[in-house]
């Protein structure tokens, strides 16, 4: 079954090194055969948080917030790629999420944290994934930590560490599962 599935990045600092990871999963997620655009707030420039896609006026919604409303009502999952800032979420991922909410109802969700240390960005994961399950997309119970990011990943996305493709491949089955069963559940209908 092809699924899509937006690749969140969470980073907008001019040498970030998240992009690696995000450019090595959505290869790996098109090699499924899934549509894995990538939304980047770098690219995006989404202004902070004012009003929430919602909350506009009929014909006066943002072309990239409806761009993006569009892309979130067909996916069947999301993938966040999140750096860990402070113990925390970045927050131009912060602001990127909290534009949209029943956009993302019933939709499973995965964390791909990083760091350049040895820690793979595991504090962010877990604030993370209290907000994503408070936005209605639960994340998976597997974690995508990539510690050294900038040893692992090249700069076009290619693994150097051989134990990073059999990591990545569970998260990815176990994605691919979680949005394959609640896809078919959506189709029976939602509670609300």
């Amino acid at each position: 079954m092809s699924l899509t599935v937006p690749v969140i990045l969470g980073s907008v600092r001019s040498d970030r090194i998240g992009i690696r990871a995000a450019r090595y999963l959505i290869a790996q997620l098109e090699a499924r055969d899934h549509e894995a655009p990538l939304v980047d707030p770098a690219e995006l420039k989404l202004p902070l948080l004012d009003r929430m896609y919602k909350e506009y006026p009929p014909g006066t919604v943002p072309d990239e917030l409806e761009r993006l409303a569009t892309l979130y009502r067909r996916s069947d999952a999301f993938l966040v790629v999140t750096a860990e800032y402070n113990h925390g979420v970045p927050p131009a991922l912060s602001n990127t999420l909290d534009h949209f909410l029943e956009e993302y109802y019933w939709r499973p969700s995965a964390i791909c944290c990083y760091s350049a240390g040895a820690f793979g960005g595991v504090r962010a994961a877990m604030p993370l994934r209290a907000m994503l399950a408070e936005m209605g997309m639960p994340s998976i119970p597997s974690l995508l930590p990539i510690p050294r990011l900038q040893n692992a990943i090249t700069e076009a996305g290619t693994p150097t560490e051989p134990r990073l493709e059999a990591s990545a491949g569970r998260f990815l089955d176990e994605l691919t599962w979680y949005a394959e069963a609640l896809g078919a559940q959506r189709q029976r209908g939602t509670p609300y």
